[in-house]
């Protein structure tokens, strides 16, 4: 770091904290701000730029973040240890801020090689799915995926892999209820993902989550891409494993039968993960994926923002750009069932941030959930939705839920993503198969450290003066290259198999 260069940051001239560029010692002066440290305070932790008395907000972004607990003097360290998350009125302004989308002319719009199913849907990736309807036949459907990929699939070069998408449920269940939908609605969404050339489901056959009543209910038909079987009608195991293999070399050829082509940037659904990693999230990676976001919308296509707690307290910002108020409504609607939710099981909506997002710097969920908002861009909120409910909006939508990134990402490729951007300040080494995943890291110093598990190093906003523009056009950049074939860093390393982890709600019976 240069020393020329300012020691904190500030967000907005409204703020009363600045956030440190690297550790500062006790007695440091802020030459900006001028203020002297009270303590030592690490990098990426706030600093108070006047005193602040106890019960007042603690503001950030321009927003409230929190409550001090104590009188805190100018130049005092603002941290767990001395601000705690309040109610407090919010405007939800429905639609207030809602304004015409620039888009660009579709002869102006930007392309990628992709693969036009026939269906019309475009994919990324060509992949063929293991699917299985309940715990039980997981080992079965890995033993089915594991003996292709190992024996068969070099002779099919345009495959990119036979993925075993396995979870833990699917029997001691409700056959009815949010969990039993949202269990259906996963796997219906990843049986016609666009990213599959062909779908096997296996099951047990005694289980709640029948096969034939998922196919029952969203009209999927078997065909010779999309085959189905059970453990108990095969006759055990080894004839399972046998007969699913051969299904699948059934399915090779066809599958292998594709070709990239250019295909419009407005049929990319991107996913946009982690709400916040560190206290340079929301200033580097999460904003620069917001501008690679508004790219994408004026070039007609789509970004889904989820992890409904880690919005909480951000959600007011979103509710003014909905494009009526009913779309607002709906996003309020989830943030109260996830108040009823947390209390139903005992637990707050501040249950967040976690241990290491703490250590990066943020304290309470608000303060993450204000960074976490920007990855959804500026543009209008044109849609909100259940967890993997099919995405029919274009332009920047909503997707209710959990934080838990795997469970998160899981519901948004089930609604239709077909690649995944994931910002990290802590590090994560997450991928996803079908859908390609960049990692984005907020800071230099873990993107140095991780640098082979890391896509794009977006610490350079902070450390070299890179705008926020221009990071969201190497963003979109790379999007594009991605989305054409070129592997990510989790790709490259072959992650992606056990990532699949649908949200379980409701009891165990």
């Amino acid at each position: 770091m240069s020393d020329t260069k300012p020691i904190t940051i500030r967000l907005n001239e409204a703020d009363n904290v600045v956030i440190t560029r690297a550790d500062i010692l006790a007695g440091t002066v802020i030459p900006n701000e001028s203020v002297k440290t009270l303590t030592s305070v690490p990098a990426g932790h706030k600093i108070a730029t006047a005193p602040i008395g106890k019960g007042e907000a603690v503001r950030k972004y321009n927003q409230i973040i929190g409550f001090a607990t104590e009188d805190v003097g100018s130049g005092g360290y603002i941290h767990t240890h001395n601000l705690e998350m309040q109610d407090f009125e919010r405007d939800y302004a429905y639609s207030m801020e809602a304004q015409a989308t620039d888009y660009l002319p579709v002869g102006n719009q930007a392309i990628f090689q992709g693969y036009r199913r026939h269906n019309g849907k475009a994919a990324t990736r060509n992949y063929i799915g293991v699917l299985t309807s309940v715990n039980c036949s997981a080992t079965a459907a890995r033993y089915i995926a594991e003996s292709v990929n190992r024996d068969i699939l070099g002779d099919y070069p345009n495959v990119d892999g036979v993925v075993a998408a396995v979870h833990s449920t699917g029997c001691g269940m409700a056959d009815s209820g949010e969990g039993y939908e949202n269990l259906q609605r996963t796997l219906w969404g990843y049986a016609r993902h666009p990213n599959f050339g062909g779908i096997l489901m296996v099951g047990l056959g005694c289980e709640v989550n029948q096969i034939d009543f998922l196919l029952e209910a969203y009209g999927i038909e078997r065909g010779p891409q999309f085959r189905t079987m059970t453990i108990q009608d095969t006759g055990g195991t080894r004839k399972t494993v046998e007969r699913g293999v051969q299904m699948i070399k059934e399915m090779l050829p066809k599958a292998n039968q594709v070709e990239r082509s250019p295909i419009p940037a407005s049929e990319l659904t991107l996913a946009l993960q982690c709400g916040g990693s560190d206290a340079y999230s929301g200033i580097t990676a999460n904003p620069s994926l917001g501008a690679a976001v508004d790219l994408l919308v004026r070039n007609g296509g789509t970004g889904v923002l989820s992890e409904t707690p880690e919005i909480y307290g951000a959600e007011h910002l979103l509710t003014r750009r909905a494009v009526t108020s009913e779309v607002g409504m709906k996003l309020i609607e989830r943030i109260r069932w996830w108040e009823e939710y947390t209390a139903r099981n005992k637990g707050e909506m501040n249950n967040n941030p976690s241990p290491g997002n703490k250590e990066g710097g943020l304290s309470t969920i608000l303060e993450k959930s204000l960074g976490a908002a920007a990855k959804g861009g500026t543009t209008n909120l044109t849609g909100v939705y259940k967890y993997a409910e099919e995405i029919r909006d274009k332009g920047f939508v909503f997707m209710d839920s959990p934080g838990y990134d795997p469970c998160s990402i899981t519901g948004q490729v089930a609604a239709g993503a077909n690649i995944v951007c994931f910002t990290t300040g802590r590090g994560s080494v997450y991928g996803c198969k079908p859908a390609p995943s960049m990692k984005l890291a907020t800071n230099t110093t873990m993107y140095q450290r991780m640098e082979e598990d890391m896509d794009i190093n977006c610490g350079v906003v902070v450390d070299d003066g890179v705008s926020i523009q221009e990071m969201g056009g190497q963003i979109f950049d790379r999007l594009l290259e991605v989305a054409s074939g070129s592997p990510t860093k989790s790709e490259a390393q072959g992650f992606g198999d056990d990532e699949f982890v649908p949200w379980q709600i409701g009891a165990v019976m």
